[in-house]
């Protein structure tokens, strides 16, 4: 089938608009990537252009210099403790709400989580700080306790109405086979949300690494416990003209997170598919 002199005027304008937003969104990483490879005096030749070789001592020096891997360390800890147990615990507070949506304490706890969306995290930032302080909660465990508080909204909206669309007549099947209602929901309900349930968790992974906000008034009384954002965020202070290096510690940030993305972008990709699709 030909365009017409329209379409293809129209196929044209899309096509450029979409490389004109890949360039956007590349260059930054470009720029990333060729700073942290270079050495001070090409970056101050050329900020912008390729190196004309690479230069791996910024990475060396960011984990010998900066102490790095204790910041990397305590990231790495808060991700994988706080991811742990959003999997553990949003999937059956949605389970709970979604099988008993026609019960009215249920259906008000629904709407109670889904309230705390539109809720902006400047609202609460001041009484927060002063009941984690109360509580002796500023440190990580509190930090902890708060990411996965602050994921419980979205998390319980996006599973409960994933849940609603899975048949219950597959656990009352299971129940029938001696099942409990713990072990219709984990072998049978569990493996059929997965891909909603991976689309959660790397979404929180991305936040609870990158999140620069939360950490700083939970964890400002000790300098040994803070994440990477904040550690590079006072890396320009410390390290005021070795750009390379900071760029170097970037880069290494960025890896842990494009893995993850990487290795589950197929259940993203099928979470958000299935998800418009069920019935």
């Amino acid at each position: 089938m030909k365009l017409s002199a329209g379409g293809k005027a129209l196929k044209i304008v899309s096509y450029a608009f979409l490389i004109i937003g890949a360039i956007i969104i590349l260059f930054p990483f470009y720029v990333t990537i060729i700073t942290a490879m270079k050495t001070q005096q090409q970056s101050a030749e050329s900020f912008f252009s390729f190196p004309t070789s690479f230069y791996l001592e910024n990475f060396k020096s960011v984990f010998q210099k900066a102490g790095y891997f204790n910041y990397f360390k305590n990231s790495a800890v808060i991700t994988v403790v706080s991811v742990l147990f959003i999997f553990l615990l949003h999937p059956m507070a949605a389970y709970a709400i979604s099988r008993n949506f026609y019960k009215k304490y249920f259906k008000t706890v629904y709407y109670v989580c889904l309230c705390g969306i539109f809720v902006p995290f400047q609202v609460i930032m001041i009484p927060l700080v002063k009941y984690l302080g109360n509580l002796h909660l500023n440190n990580q465990f509190g930090l902890i306790i708060m990411c996965v508080t602050m994921s419980a909204s979205q998390s319980i909206f996006l599973l409960t109405n994933y849940i609603r669309s899975v048949p219950a007549d597959l656990e009352e099947a299971a129940s029938i086979d001696g099942c409990t209602t713990f072990g219709a929901y984990w072998r049978v309900v569990v493996p059929l949300i997965k891909p909603m349930t991976m689309t959660i968790l790397v979404l929180n992974v991305l936040w609870v690494w990158n999140d620069f906000q939360m950490p700083l008034i939970i964890l400002n009384q000790d300098s040994s416990t803070w994440t990477l954002p904040l550690f590079q965020y006072n890396f320009k202070s410390q390290y005021t003209y070795d750009y390379n290096m900071a760029f170097a510690s970037y880069l290494i940030a960025m890896v842990p997170v494009m893995i993850a993305y990487i290795c589950a972008q197929k259940y993203i990709v099928a979470g958000l598919t299935q998800g418009a699709v069920k019935s």
